[in-house]
């Protein structure tokens, strides 16, 4: 079963809204079974709804609009629907009710722009709004199901939910669709794509492969397509294990898991502790952490140390290093990862030195030049990066980096 999502008003196309709806109503139709075809997102005018509600009667089973239902004379939706499914406006005495409840709740007084909600077209199924006062249509034409919805997210979510996909489910036409996404850090897409090509190329005929790669990691998500939904479970992960004997070390995580999300599991199940000492990333580490909820439990504290005085006085770290070599320099990140490890008592200790740009940057020591140490119960281990010149890009690249160091060395440690 294919849907098309088309999103009503002109506040999406310039930019004064972002269209939240239709990334939220792909995850769920894609629970059920329904895949999206196509989202589209038009003007509040006549003809072009009646443009994007034609082409995807072509192309969808079932087809999801949501917007223009408000009182107001900007929204047109409920009009343009009587014109393409050649019907009249009538008053609904159940829409009628429930819209004088609400705002009777509220302290107003009906109005005849309210009056206007209840008027929807005469050949529709009016399905009830427990949110708002807009109703929900459900029409059908040529084996195609329209259902137009508001455009308020907590409405439009309410409303899927309870009324929209049980319906969809009774109809016996969905299927089962099963993702699961691997998270990868450290390859970039092409190298991977190489790297697990031969893997990819005997994936069963069911399972299509997708890359998706950010700013700081590429993603695999794998998807499903059949019937049987435990079945295309199991051969997904049948596929996820296989994966892991090729890339071990690039897996950190799948779904919606984070880097250091995944460090604080780890950490909480050892029983281990975490500090952090950051010069270029300016506390982003620590934020990143403390982000995770319990991250009290295993992260004691940081120091920025931008300063080379902070350095010396907070962190331990000696002066002929910094003068010898200095700050940002294998050296330094070394005594700084040991300096807050020692200095917070921790079983662990990261650190970051380097030039987060745009300006700082020598022949020998260009902007993007960064150092990680990372202090573990039995080793330090210490690595030089070059990344680029945007500034933003280097200190979430350190982050991400110096976290996948730190995971690395506890998986070491800990095997």
């Amino acid at each position: 079963m294919k849907a098309e999502i088309i999103t009503i008003g002109d506040e999406i196309l310039i930019g004064q809204i972002v269209d939240t709806n239709s990334a939220w109503l792909s995850e769920q139709l894609n629970l059920i079974g329904i895949e999206v075809y196509q989202i589209t997102s038009v003007h509040d005018s006549r003809e072009h709804i009646l443009k994007a509600i034609g082409e995807a009667s072509k192309n969808a089973d079932i087809v999801l609009i949501t917007g223009g239902l408000g009182p107001t004379k900007d929204d047109i939706t409920k009009a343009t629907l009587c014109e393409y499914f050649n019907t009249k406006l009538v008053l609904n005495e159940q829409v009628l009710s429930w819209v004088k409840d609400i705002l009777e709740k509220r302290g107003i007084k009906i109005s005849e722009l309210n009056r206007n909600q209840a008027m929807v077209p005469e050949c529709c199924t009016v399905i009830p709004n427990g949110a708002g006062t807009a109703p929900c249509m459900w029409f059908e034409k040529n084996n195609t199901i329209f259902v137009s919805m508001p455009g308020v997210p907590f409405e439009m979510m309410h409303i899927t939910e309870n009324e929209i996909l049980p319906r969809l489910k009774k109809t016996g036409k969905t299927e089962s669709i099963y993702h699961k996404t691997v998270l990868t850090y450290g390859l970039p897409e092409s190298v991977l794509a190489l790297t697990i090509e031969a893997w990819e190329d005997a994936l069963p005929p069911f399972i299509k492969l997708a890359y998706l790669p950010g700013n700081i990691v590429v993603k695999l998500r794998l998807s499903a397509y059949g019937t049987d939904h435990e079945f295309l479970k199991a051969e997904v992960e049948k596929q996820i294990s296989a994966l892991k004997n090729i890339i071990p070390e690039y897996i950190f995580g799948f779904d919606n898991d984070t880097m250091a999300g995944i460090i604080g599991e780890k950490l909480t199940s050892l029983g281990c502790t975490l500090s952090v000492a950051e010069s270029c990333t300016g506390g982003n580490i620590a934020h990143f952490i403390t982000s995770n909820p319990g991250a009290s439990v295993y992260f004691t504290g940081s120091v920025v140390a931008y300063s080379n005085k902070i350095k010396r006085q907070v962190l331990d770290v000696k002066a002929e290093s910094l003068e010898k070599y200095g700050a940002v320099s294998e050296q330094v990140a070394r005594e700084m990862a040991a300096g807050v490890k020692k200095r917070m008592g921790t079983d662990y200790g990261v650190s970051t030195t380097g030039i987060a740009g745009p300006d700082g940057g020598t022949e020998e020591k260009p902007v993007g030049t960064v150092w990680i140490a990372v202090a573990g119960k039995h080793e330090t281990i210490a690595k030089k990066f070059n990344f680029r010149q945007n500034r933003e890009r280097n200190i979430l690249r350190s982050t991400q980096t110096a976290l996948n160091l730190l995971r690395s060395l506890i998986i070491k440690e800990n095997q």
